[in-house]
């Protein structure tokens, strides 16, 4: 134990070791990929493609900080690029994630890994959540770290798992065992217009967010866009006390009730900054109203939170293409509101943009490691999912979540894409 503790924090602190046969050029550190698939448009293609290749950033061409060392693949459809992608680079596929991390031999030989359970072949269970295995590739992972004495960083795409004891027990073996934890999706970090952050410290009083998509799917996306304003609010982050989640007319028939007044005027604030709102004969039919919205999105659904501060997040999904927020302060009633830009990929005309300062973060973490917010973020947004699919599930009550008492603070600094 002393000496696993002593390997993994001389790792923290080590500086960059040098290119074998280069006097001058800092070698640079290497990671396993371990993906559900790696083929067109999956997050493993978006992701890995970066590090490879590199990405524009800042107005010019970012060079791969890190260097591709292995990968592991669980599934190869039709269309599979992994096999291709080795040979092209250099590096190899292995058939399993502790030989990926080994690079084939006896030890860790790698100074990062990054999960991307994101895509692929998997089950639902009867609640409708998609099993990917994150939370296994995670156990293989720490595994490794356990037998071979040392711990590198771990970067793991989207929530953790599908089990809320699955997400806390990932968090707690990363500070067991000492390695820096990364997680998360890029809504957090992408480009937003207007460009602005909540001030830190701000008295905040409700978050929404207004976006698109499915359930075990996107919303996590929506709770990231508003948990990383939510958390600069005074006094941080304290946990969630319940989640209630309603689908349709129930849910507007909620939302319409007098103690949700503030939330309809986040809802439309949050509206007004779509770019993909419905129009009819070449505008909007009428003004952005609540009755304007109710109208246009029966087909909705709607997560109402409460955190232990009496603080309340409230996300909806309707048919807009894009991610909006709106956050009420307290002490002066005014709403702040902005659009997290997601550009979402096509055949061939969008490289899903969002993904560069993901990538740039991920970078910055194996050569630093340092982590750019706490994973409790990753692991309160993947307990909201959790409680909202519950909810749903149950016909629409409320849960109580008393195993969400968690507690978390972010520095000042803004952590978006702002070149």
């Amino acid at each position: 134990r002393r000496e696993f503790l002593k390997a993994t924090s001389a790792a923290a602190v080590a500086g960059p070791l040098l290119w074998v046969g280069s006097a001058n050029e800092p070698r640079r550190k290497r990671i396993a990929i371990i993906a559900t698939v790696w083929r067109y448009l999956s997050h493993a293609q978006h992701m890995g493609d970066r590090f490879l290749v590199g990405y524009p950033y800042a107005g010019k061409w970012q060079r791969p900080g890190i260097e591709v060392a292995s990968l592991y693949v669980d599934q190869k459809p039709e269309g599979d690029q992994s096999e291709a992608r080795g040979k092209e680079f250099g590096f190899r596929v292995y058939p399993t994630i502790a030989e990926a991390l080994r690079c084939g031999g006896k030890k860790l030989a790698v100074d990062a890994v990054v999960i991307i359970g994101e895509h692929g072949d998997y089950p639902r269970n009867e609640k409708g959540q998609k099993l990917y295995p994150r939370y296994e590739f995670f156990r293989q992972v720490t595994d490794v770290f356990e037998k071979d004495g040392r711990a590198v960083p771990v970067f793991n795409d989207k929530h953790l798992s599908t089990s809320w004891k699955e997400c806390a027990e990932m968090v707690a073996d990363s500070k067991r065992l000492g390695f820096p934890f990364f997680a998360g999706s890029s809504l957090p970090v992408t480009r937003r217009l207007p460009a602005i952050d909540l001030p830190h410290g701000t008295p905040l009083k409700e978050s929404v967010c207004v976006a698109y998509g499915g359930v075990d799917s996107y919303d996590i996306h929506a709770l990231e866009t508003a948990q990383c304003m939510s958390e600069r609010r005074k006094g941080g982050e304290v946990g969630i006390e319940s989640v209630l989640a309603l689908r349709d007319e129930a849910m507007w028939k909620h939302l319409a009730e007098p103690g949700r007044r503030d939330t309809r005027r986040l809802m439309i604030s949050a509206l007004t900054r779509s770019h993909n709102l419905p129009v009819e004969t070449g505008y909007y039919s009428d003004r952005i109203t609540f009755k304007w919205a109710r109208a246009k999105f029966p087909s909705a659904v709607g997560y109402f939170i409460k955190h232990l501060d009496g603080f309340r997040t409230s996300m909806f999904l309707v048919g807009i293409q894009d991610f909006n927020y709106a956050g009420l302060r307290a002490d002066n009633d005014e709403i702040i509101s902005t659009q997290m830009y997601l550009p979402m990929p096509s055949h061939g005309s969008s490289t899903a943009d969002f993904f560069h300062p993901l990538t740039r973060h991920i970078e910055d973490t194996v050569i630093t490691g340092r982590v750019p917010y706490p994973v409790e973020r990753t692991l309160l947004t993947s307990g909201m999912v959790i409680a909202g699919v519950e909810s749903l599930h149950r016909g629409g009550v409320l849960v109580k979540t008393p195993e969400m008492k968690v507690r978390y603070t972010v520095g000042k600094e803004s952590t978006y894409w702002q070149d």
